[in-house]
């Protein structure tokens, strides 16, 4: 494991239901997942499926330490992260299955949708550092208008050698805006090992760069990614200006399903399969550290089993597509064009949106 700049494992000041409910986001992300794994095999996926499988800590941990009004800009890979923000197994599977009542109404597929208005998270436009700008411009509204709001942006260790990332990032720093960028520093940009594309040893030291600090933690640790990005958050939120965060950890699948991983030793998989995966460390600390019996965690496992299954069968049974839905929404004025049906309630997926009891609780 790389070296990093935090005590390893600090629980900062979460509560006994703030860890567990840290455990039930990974576990809720993992096992959603997996589903989507089993329906992809199935053909009923559109298009590519990207897993975090080995990265949950990270997102998870991160977006935990969030307000509700806080922006955040996931990617493909942080779908915990928009879990915790307030999105549904349900608007998940049926955003991966394109269905006619999917938060896109079938449009953009995986997990490229958004919700600016009330559960604060931005669609991405791309994983090649695009958001980091757009963030930088969103964070910028929160300080000129005088709102203790703070935003945070996810990108992959191949997206800092961009020029959307410098341009970004530079913004931010100069204009002091209240930006959390967190690099997942994952060992590769899709197949290229980051050595090869960056001749910096540790991506937290570009923070210098601009003006800002960088920071190394451990991303598979999600109690120290958590402590972590709480500081950078506080510090935004009291106009201290951007943090980098660097969170090293690694992805256990290729880019995407379709990528059968062939540039990554078997042996490396299993190192981190066996020794780092943060869900099992985290149970580790669960019930030694913290005394939580295996019981408890049995129950959040079984909750988690029946939510997805739950969400699955009503994402099944949803309907598909109406070939008039491609021209809602292209135009301010969506064009009614005679002889062709309309669905009535095409805004309301888009206006309503099924939510855990646990998101009325959590002050971030």
């Amino acid at each position: 494991m790389a070296d990093t700049d935090t005590t390893p494992g600090a629980p900062s000041a979460l509560t006994a239901e703030d860890r567990l409910a840290l455990y039930r986001w990974m576990r809720l992300t993992r096992t959603l997942e997996e589903r989507l794994v089993a329906l992809y095999r199935q053909t009923k996926v559109v298009g590519g499926l990207f897993r975090s499988l080995g990265q949950e800590g990270c997102a998870v941990g991160s977006a935990y330490a969030l307000q509700r009004t806080d922006a955040m800009s996931p990617l493909i890979r942080n779908l915990g992260s928009m879990l915790v923000k307030g999105a549904t197994p349900l608007e998940v599977l049926r955003q991966y299955m394109a269905k006619g009542d999917s938060p896109t109404r079938g449009r953009e597929l995986n997990i490229h949708f958004g919700d600016v208005q009330d559960r604060h998270f931005v669609g991405q436009i791309s994983h090649l550092g695009d958001m980091v700008p757009v963030m930088a411009g969103i964070t910028l509204t929160f300080r000129l208008r005088g709102e203790a709001r703070v935003g945070l942006v996810y990108v992959g260790d191949g997206a800092t050698s961009t020029g959307a990332f410098h341009e970004g990032v530079n913004f931010a720093a100069v204009q002091r805006c209240p930006l959390v960028v967190v690099v997942e520093n994952n060992g590769y940009a899709y197949s290229t090992p980051t050595a090869q594309q960056c001749a910096a040893e540790r991506l937290a030291d570009k923070g210098a760069g601009y003006g800002i600090p960088g920071v190394r933690v451990d991303g598979n640790d999600v109690l120290a990614m958590h402590a972590v990005t709480a500081e950078a958050v506080a510090r935004a939120r009291a106009g201290g200006g951007p943090t980098l965060i660097e969170a090293m950890t690694f992805r256990r699948k290729g880019h995407a399903e379709h990528d059968n991983q062939s540039y990554v030793t078997a042996e490396e998989i299993a190192h981190w399969a066996e020794t780092n995966d943060p869900i099992d460390r985290y149970v580790a600390r669960l019930t030694g550290e913290f005394g939580v019996a295996a019981a408890d965690l049995e129950a959040i496992d079984a909750a988690v089993a029946v939510e997805v299954d739950e969400a699955t069968d009503l994402a099944e049974a949803s309907p598909p597509c109406d070939g008039p839905d491609a021209l809602v929404g292209v135009y301010a004025e969506p064009a009614r064009m005679p002889g062709l049906w309309y669905r009535g309630d095409a805004s309301r997926a888009v206006t309503e949106h099924e939510r855990p009891a646990s998101w009325g609780t959590h002050d971030g």
